[in-house]
Protein backbone atom coordinates (compact mmCIF):
# COMPACT_ATOMS: atom_id res chain seq x y z
CA UNK A 1 0.00 0.00 0.00
CA UNK A 2 1.50 3.51 -0.91
CA UNK A 3 2.05 6.25 1.62
CA UNK A 4 -0.91 8.59 -0.07
CA UNK A 5 -2.95 6.10 0.08
CA UNK A 6 -2.31 5.26 4.04
CA UNK A 7 -2.06 8.85 4.74
CA UNK A 8 -5.65 9.28 2.68
CA UNK A 9 -6.83 6.21 4.75
CA UNK A 10 -5.44 8.19 8.24
CA UNK A 11 -7.21 11.99 7.27
CA UNK A 12 -10.74 9.68 6.63
CA UNK A 13 -10.59 7.70 9.99
CA UNK A 14 -9.75 10.78 11.95
CA UNK A 15 -12.74 12.93 10.03
CA UNK A 16 -15.05 9.66 11.04
CA UNK A 17 -13.66 10.01 14.78
CA UNK A 18 -14.09 13.42 14.92
CA UNK A 19 -17.58 13.62 13.28
CA UNK A 20 -18.71 10.61 16.07
CA UNK A 21 -17.13 12.62 19.22
CA UNK A 22 -18.92 15.57 17.66
CA UNK A 23 -22.26 13.78 17.59
CA UNK A 24 -21.39 12.38 21.05
CA UNK A 25 -20.98 15.85 22.27
CA UNK A 26 -24.62 17.15 20.93
CA UNK A 27 -26.58 14.29 22.36
CA UNK A 28 -24.64 14.55 25.68
CA UNK A 29 -25.49 18.73 25.60
CA UNK A 30 -28.72 17.63 24.68
CA UNK A 31 -29.14 15.39 27.63
CA UNK A 32 -28.18 18.64 30.13
CA UNK A 33 -29.87 20.65 28.32
CA UNK A 34 -31.74 22.17 32.00
CA UNK A 35 -29.20 21.86 33.91
CA UNK A 36 -27.00 24.19 31.11
CA UNK A 37 -30.21 26.71 31.19
CA UNK A 38 -30.00 26.24 35.22
CA UNK A 39 -26.54 27.33 34.94
CA UNK A 40 -26.95 30.25 32.58
CA UNK A 41 -29.57 32.01 35.04
CA UNK A 42 -27.32 31.52 37.47
CA UNK A 43 -24.30 33.46 35.18
CA UNK A 44 -26.89 36.28 34.95
CA UNK A 45 -27.77 36.25 38.67
CA UNK A 46 -24.37 36.45 39.30
CA UNK A 47 -23.53 39.37 36.58
CA UNK A 48 -26.50 41.15 38.31
CA UNK A 49 -24.87 41.20 41.88
CA UNK A 50 -21.60 41.66 40.82
CA UNK A 51 -22.82 45.06 39.25
CA UNK A 52 -22.66 46.69 42.73
CA UNK A 53 -19.78 44.55 44.30
CA UNK A 54 -17.85 46.33 41.78
CA UNK A 55 -18.57 49.83 42.53
CA UNK A 56 -18.07 49.05 46.43
CA UNK A 57 -14.51 47.20 45.86
CA UNK A 58 -13.47 49.74 43.10
CA UNK A 59 -14.87 53.20 44.44
CA UNK A 60 -15.54 52.85 48.22
CA UNK A 61 -12.23 49.91 48.63
CA UNK A 62 -14.59 47.35 50.63
CA UNK A 63 -12.89 44.28 50.68
CA UNK A 64 -14.84 41.83 48.75
CA UNK A 65 -16.28 39.65 50.71
CA UNK A 66 -17.70 42.41 52.46
CA UNK A 67 -18.75 43.80 49.49
CA UNK A 68 -20.37 39.91 48.19
CA UNK A 69 -22.66 40.25 51.34
CA UNK A 70 -23.15 43.49 51.37
CA UNK A 71 -24.47 43.38 47.50
CA UNK A 72 -26.77 40.19 48.63
CA UNK A 73 -28.10 41.14 51.67
CA UNK A 74 -28.91 44.70 50.14
CA UNK A 75 -30.56 42.90 47.58
CA UNK A 76 -33.05 40.88 49.25
CA UNK A 77 -33.57 43.89 51.65
CA UNK A 78 -34.52 46.39 48.76
CA UNK A 79 -36.66 43.30 47.41
CA UNK A 80 -38.80 43.34 50.46
CA UNK A 81 -38.58 46.91 50.71
CA UNK A 82 -40.42 47.68 47.38
CA UNK A 83 -42.91 44.73 47.57
CA UNK A 84 -43.74 44.99 51.14
CA UNK A 85 -46.05 48.09 51.51
CA UNK A 86 -47.86 46.68 47.82
CA UNK A 87 -48.02 43.02 48.31
CA UNK A 88 -50.96 42.72 50.10
CA UNK A 89 -52.64 44.81 47.73
CA UNK A 90 -51.21 42.94 45.09
CA UNK A 91 -52.12 39.59 46.72
CA UNK A 92 -55.83 40.80 47.34
CA UNK A 93 -56.14 41.39 43.67
CA UNK A 94 -54.78 38.89 42.40
CA UNK A 95 -56.80 36.81 44.48
CA UNK A 96 -59.86 38.49 42.93
CA UNK A 97 -59.19 38.21 39.48
CA UNK A 98 -57.78 34.86 39.27
CA UNK A 99 -61.17 33.59 41.24
CA UNK A 100 -63.59 35.84 40.45
CA UNK A 101 -63.00 38.81 37.95
CA UNK A 102 -61.37 36.81 35.13
CA UNK A 103 -63.35 33.79 35.17
CA UNK A 104 -66.89 35.82 34.80
CA UNK A 105 -64.95 38.08 32.18
CA UNK A 106 -64.31 35.01 29.88
CA UNK A 107 -67.54 33.31 30.35
CA UNK A 108 -68.88 36.79 29.20
CA UNK A 109 -66.88 36.68 26.54
CA UNK A 110 -67.86 33.16 25.60
CA UNK A 111 -71.69 34.06 25.65
CA UNK A 112 -71.98 37.75 24.82
CA UNK A 113 -69.68 38.01 21.86
CA UNK A 114 -72.03 37.73 18.61
CA UNK A 115 -72.05 38.50 14.91
CA UNK A 116 -74.12 41.85 16.23
CA UNK A 117 -71.88 42.57 18.65
CA UNK A 118 -68.64 42.97 16.16
CA UNK A 119 -71.05 44.84 13.88
CA UNK A 120 -71.45 46.93 16.50
CA UNK A 121 -68.03 47.52 17.31
CA UNK A 122 -66.42 47.15 13.78
CA UNK A 123 -69.05 48.61 11.30
CA UNK A 124 -66.37 47.63 8.54
CA UNK A 125 -67.49 43.99 9.10
CA UNK A 126 -70.78 44.23 8.42
CA UNK A 127 -70.60 42.44 4.91
CA UNK A 128 -68.46 39.60 6.41
CA UNK A 129 -71.64 38.99 8.43
CA UNK A 130 -74.38 39.90 6.09
CA UNK A 131 -76.29 37.92 3.55
CA UNK A 132 -74.64 34.60 2.78
CA UNK A 133 -71.96 34.81 4.79
CA UNK A 134 -73.81 34.60 8.21
CA UNK A 135 -73.79 31.09 7.81
CA UNK A 136 -69.40 30.77 6.72
CA UNK A 137 -69.13 33.44 9.90
CA UNK A 138 -71.92 32.20 12.39
CA UNK A 139 -72.21 33.16 16.34
CA UNK A 140 -72.11 29.50 17.10
CA UNK A 141 -68.78 29.77 15.25
CA UNK A 142 -67.33 32.70 16.99
CA UNK A 143 -68.17 31.43 20.54
CA UNK A 144 -66.06 27.91 19.92
CA UNK A 145 -63.41 29.94 18.72
CA UNK A 146 -64.00 32.16 22.09
CA UNK A 147 -64.39 28.61 23.96
CA UNK A 148 -61.47 27.22 22.87
CA UNK A 149 -59.51 30.44 23.61
CA UNK A 150 -60.62 30.52 26.95
CA UNK A 151 -60.10 26.59 27.66
CA UNK A 152 -56.19 27.13 26.40
CA UNK A 153 -56.06 30.22 28.53
CA UNK A 154 -57.27 28.33 31.50
CA UNK A 155 -55.00 25.54 30.96
CA UNK A 156 -51.83 28.15 30.63
CA UNK A 157 -51.25 27.91 34.61
CA UNK A 158 -51.14 24.66 34.21
CA UNK A 159 -48.22 23.82 31.38
CA UNK A 160 -46.38 27.18 31.40
CA UNK A 161 -45.90 28.90 34.88
CA UNK A 162 -44.28 25.76 36.83
CA UNK A 163 -41.72 25.87 34.40
CA UNK A 164 -40.67 22.21 34.62
CA UNK A 165 -44.22 20.68 35.58
CA UNK A 166 -44.70 21.29 39.44
CA UNK A 167 -44.43 24.04 42.02
CA UNK A 168 -41.78 21.80 43.46
CA UNK A 169 -39.44 21.47 40.95
CA UNK A 170 -40.00 25.17 39.74
CA UNK A 171 -38.55 25.49 43.87
CA UNK A 172 -35.88 23.16 43.16
CA UNK A 173 -34.86 24.65 40.35
CA UNK A 174 -34.73 28.35 41.97
CA UNK A 175 -32.66 26.46 44.48
CA UNK A 176 -30.33 25.66 42.08
CA UNK A 177 -29.91 28.55 40.43
CA UNK A 178 -29.58 30.38 43.62
CA UNK A 179 -26.92 28.07 45.01
CA UNK A 180 -25.17 27.96 41.96
CA UNK A 181 -25.07 31.82 41.96
CA UNK A 182 -23.54 31.83 45.53
CA UNK A 183 -20.53 29.12 44.43
CA UNK A 184 -19.71 31.57 41.15
CA UNK A 185 -20.08 34.26 43.06
CA UNK A 186 -17.22 33.97 45.84
CA UNK A 187 -14.67 32.79 43.60
CA UNK A 188 -15.67 34.05 40.08
CA UNK A 189 -11.52 34.67 39.14
CA UNK A 190 -11.18 30.89 39.76
CA UNK A 191 -14.20 29.71 37.62
CA UNK A 192 -13.14 31.93 34.48
CA UNK A 193 -9.72 31.21 35.03
CA UNK A 194 -10.63 27.35 34.29
CA UNK A 195 -12.10 28.72 30.88
CA UNK A 196 -9.05 30.83 29.90
CA UNK A 197 -6.70 27.43 30.87
CA UNK A 198 -9.08 25.32 28.58
CA UNK A 199 -8.25 27.61 25.70
CA UNK A 200 -4.97 27.39 23.29
CA UNK A 201 -2.14 29.41 24.55
CA UNK A 202 -1.95 31.60 21.49
CA UNK A 203 -6.04 32.52 21.95
CA UNK A 204 -6.23 32.99 25.29
CA UNK A 205 -5.80 36.85 25.04
CA UNK A 206 -8.68 37.05 22.43
CA UNK A 207 -10.67 34.69 25.37
CA UNK A 208 -10.08 37.02 27.83
CA UNK A 209 -11.71 40.03 25.47
CA UNK A 210 -14.49 37.87 24.37
CA UNK A 211 -15.55 37.04 28.05
CA UNK A 212 -15.21 41.31 28.78
CA UNK A 213 -18.02 41.55 25.78
CA UNK A 214 -19.62 39.12 27.49
CA UNK A 215 -20.21 40.27 30.52
CA UNK A 216 -20.63 43.72 29.44
CA UNK A 217 -23.35 42.39 27.36
CA UNK A 218 -25.33 40.55 29.73
CA UNK A 219 -25.13 44.00 32.27
CA UNK A 220 -26.47 45.94 29.28
CA UNK A 221 -29.63 43.54 28.71
CA UNK A 222 -29.89 43.49 32.58
CA UNK A 223 -30.15 47.05 33.07
CA UNK A 224 -32.43 47.75 29.78
CA UNK A 225 -34.80 44.47 31.00
CA UNK A 226 -34.82 45.95 34.74
CA UNK A 227 -35.88 49.87 33.44
CA UNK A 228 -38.28 48.34 30.56
CA UNK A 229 -39.89 46.28 33.01
CA UNK A 230 -40.70 49.09 35.89
CA UNK A 231 -41.97 51.34 32.71
CA UNK A 232 -44.12 49.00 31.44
CA UNK A 233 -45.73 48.01 35.11
CA UNK A 234 -46.23 52.19 35.83
CA UNK A 235 -47.49 53.00 31.93
CA UNK A 236 -49.60 50.08 31.64
CA UNK A 237 -51.25 50.02 35.39
CA UNK A 238 -51.63 54.13 35.34
CA UNK A 239 -53.65 53.74 31.86
CA UNK A 240 -55.64 51.17 33.37
CA UNK A 241 -56.86 53.29 36.34
CA UNK A 242 -58.37 55.78 34.38
CA UNK A 243 -60.43 53.29 32.48
CA UNK A 244 -61.72 52.83 35.63
CA UNK A 245 -60.24 49.03 36.45
CA UNK A 246 -60.18 48.41 40.13
CA UNK A 247 -57.65 45.70 39.70
CA UNK A 248 -54.82 47.85 38.47
CA UNK A 249 -52.40 47.45 40.68
CA UNK A 250 -52.05 43.55 39.85
CA UNK A 251 -52.80 43.84 36.21
CA UNK A 252 -50.05 46.37 36.12
CA UNK A 253 -47.57 44.17 37.69
CA UNK A 254 -48.31 41.22 35.40
CA UNK A 255 -47.90 43.39 32.55
CA UNK A 256 -44.38 44.37 34.38
CA UNK A 257 -43.13 41.07 34.89
CA UNK A 258 -44.40 39.68 31.56
CA UNK A 259 -42.73 41.98 29.49
CA UNK A 260 -39.79 40.20 30.61
CA UNK A 261 -40.65 38.02 27.34
CA UNK A 262 -40.72 40.18 24.70
CA UNK A 263 -43.16 39.78 21.50
CA UNK A 264 -45.04 36.98 23.62
CA UNK A 265 -45.13 38.64 27.14
CA UNK A 266 -47.76 41.09 26.01
CA UNK A 267 -49.89 38.67 24.00
CA UNK A 268 -50.04 36.97 27.68
CA UNK A 269 -51.13 39.66 29.54
CA UNK A 270 -53.64 40.98 27.20
CA UNK A 271 -56.05 38.01 28.25
CA UNK A 272 -56.52 38.88 31.79
CA UNK A 273 -56.80 42.51 31.38
CA UNK A 274 -59.74 41.89 28.33
CA UNK A 275 -60.97 40.21 30.48
CA UNK A 276 -61.32 42.32 33.59
CA UNK A 277 -62.39 45.12 31.24
CA UNK A 278 -65.44 43.31 30.08
CA UNK A 279 -66.41 42.98 33.52
CA UNK A 280 -65.78 46.35 34.73
CA UNK A 281 -65.37 48.53 31.61
CA UNK A 282 -66.89 46.81 28.81
CA UNK A 283 -67.18 50.06 27.27
CA UNK A 284 -63.37 50.50 27.04
CA UNK A 285 -62.23 46.68 26.12
CA UNK A 286 -60.88 48.42 23.08
CA UNK A 287 -58.85 50.87 24.73
CA UNK A 288 -57.24 48.01 27.34
CA UNK A 289 -56.11 46.51 23.99
CA UNK A 290 -54.46 50.11 23.08
CA UNK A 291 -52.94 50.35 25.97
CA UNK A 292 -51.37 46.97 26.64
CA UNK A 293 -49.95 47.30 22.96
CA UNK A 294 -49.03 50.46 23.15
CA UNK A 295 -47.11 50.79 26.43
CA UNK A 296 -45.48 47.30 24.23
CA UNK A 297 -44.96 49.42 21.94
CA UNK A 298 -43.03 52.32 23.92
CA UNK A 299 -41.54 49.58 25.08
CA UNK A 300 -39.34 47.93 22.59
CA UNK A 301 -39.29 50.48 20.37
CA UNK A 302 -38.47 53.83 22.64
CA UNK A 303 -37.55 52.73 25.98
CA UNK A 304 -35.05 49.69 24.91
CA UNK A 305 -33.49 51.05 22.12
CA UNK A 306 -32.31 54.02 24.07
CA UNK A 307 -31.41 52.78 26.90
CA UNK A 308 -29.38 49.71 25.27
CA UNK A 309 -27.56 52.22 22.65
CA UNK A 310 -25.09 51.20 20.87
CA UNK A 311 -23.99 47.99 23.85
CA UNK A 312 -26.72 45.86 22.87
CA UNK A 313 -27.89 46.46 19.20
CA UNK A 314 -29.70 43.39 18.38
CA UNK A 315 -31.78 43.54 15.54
CA UNK A 316 -36.06 42.49 15.83
CA UNK A 317 -35.67 39.40 13.95
CA UNK A 318 -32.94 37.98 15.76
CA UNK A 319 -34.72 38.47 19.06
CA UNK A 320 -37.76 36.49 17.48
CA UNK A 321 -36.00 33.78 16.34
CA UNK A 322 -33.78 33.65 19.27
CA UNK A 323 -37.47 32.91 21.21
CA UNK A 324 -38.54 30.35 19.20
CA UNK A 325 -35.71 28.10 18.75
CA UNK A 326 -34.77 28.23 22.32
CA UNK A 327 -38.20 27.99 23.32
CA UNK A 328 -38.02 25.20 21.60
CA UNK A 329 -35.01 23.11 22.72
CA UNK A 330 -34.78 24.44 26.35
CA UNK A 331 -38.33 25.24 27.15
CA UNK A 332 -40.30 28.05 29.45
CA UNK A 333 -36.71 28.69 30.67
CA UNK A 334 -35.27 29.21 27.23
CA UNK A 335 -37.93 31.68 26.08
CA UNK A 336 -37.54 33.69 29.50
CA UNK A 337 -33.44 33.64 29.26
CA UNK A 338 -34.14 34.05 24.94
CA UNK A 339 -32.43 37.50 24.70
CA UNK A 340 -29.45 36.99 26.66
CA UNK A 341 -28.68 34.14 24.66
CA UNK A 342 -29.28 35.35 21.53
CA UNK A 343 -26.33 38.00 22.69
CA UNK A 344 -24.14 35.82 24.01
CA UNK A 345 -24.31 33.87 20.58
CA UNK A 346 -24.07 36.95 18.26
CA UNK A 347 -21.12 38.04 20.27
CA UNK A 348 -19.09 34.85 19.72
CA UNK A 349 -20.24 34.45 16.58
CA UNK A 350 -19.02 37.85 15.89
CA UNK A 351 -15.61 37.47 17.91
CA UNK A 352 -14.94 34.59 16.80
CA UNK A 353 -16.25 34.14 13.43
CA UNK A 354 -16.39 37.59 11.51
CA UNK A 355 -13.33 39.14 13.12
CA UNK A 356 -11.04 35.59 13.61
CA UNK A 357 -12.02 33.67 10.70
CA UNK A 358 -12.98 36.12 8.28
CA UNK A 359 -10.37 38.46 9.66
CA UNK A 360 -13.16 41.46 9.59
CA UNK A 361 -12.13 43.44 12.87
CA UNK A 362 -12.60 46.46 11.04
CA UNK A 363 -16.05 46.93 12.71
CA UNK A 364 -13.98 46.18 16.41
CA UNK A 365 -14.66 49.95 18.79
CA UNK A 366 -12.16 51.25 21.38
CA UNK A 367 -15.45 51.02 24.00
CA UNK A 368 -14.69 47.04 23.46
CA UNK A 369 -11.47 47.19 24.23
CA UNK A 370 -11.97 49.10 27.25
CA UNK A 371 -14.61 47.09 28.66
CA UNK A 372 -12.56 43.93 28.24
CA UNK A 373 -9.74 45.93 30.65
CA UNK A 374 -12.67 46.20 33.03
CA UNK A 375 -13.59 42.72 33.28
CA UNK A 376 -9.91 41.68 33.48
CA UNK A 377 -9.30 43.43 36.58
CA UNK A 378 -12.45 41.15 37.73
CA UNK A 379 -11.62 38.21 35.76
CA UNK A 380 -7.93 37.91 36.24
CA UNK A 381 -6.33 34.57 35.63
CA UNK A 382 -4.49 32.61 38.15
CA UNK A 383 -0.73 32.47 37.21
CA UNK A 384 -0.14 29.00 36.19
Amino acid sequence: MSVKSTRSINIGLRNVVATILIVLGLVFVWEIRGTLMLTFAAVVLVVLLTMPIRVLVSRFEMNRLVAIVVSVVGFFVIIGLLGMPILRTIVTQFDVLANDVIPRGLEQARHSITSEALIELFPPLEGVFSGDNTDLISDDLINQFVSQVTDAVGRLGGTVLPVVGGVANTILSALIIFFLSMYLLAEPERYVSGIIKLTPLWYRERMMTILGRIDSTLRAWISVTAVSMVVVAILTGLGLALLGIREWVALGVLAGVLSFIPNFGPVVALVPSVAVALVQAPQNVVWTVVIIYGVSFIQSQVVSPVLASERMNMPAILILLGQIIFGFFFGFLGLMLAVPLSACVAVLVDEMYVKDVLGDRAKAKVEVASQAETSQEEFAPEPS
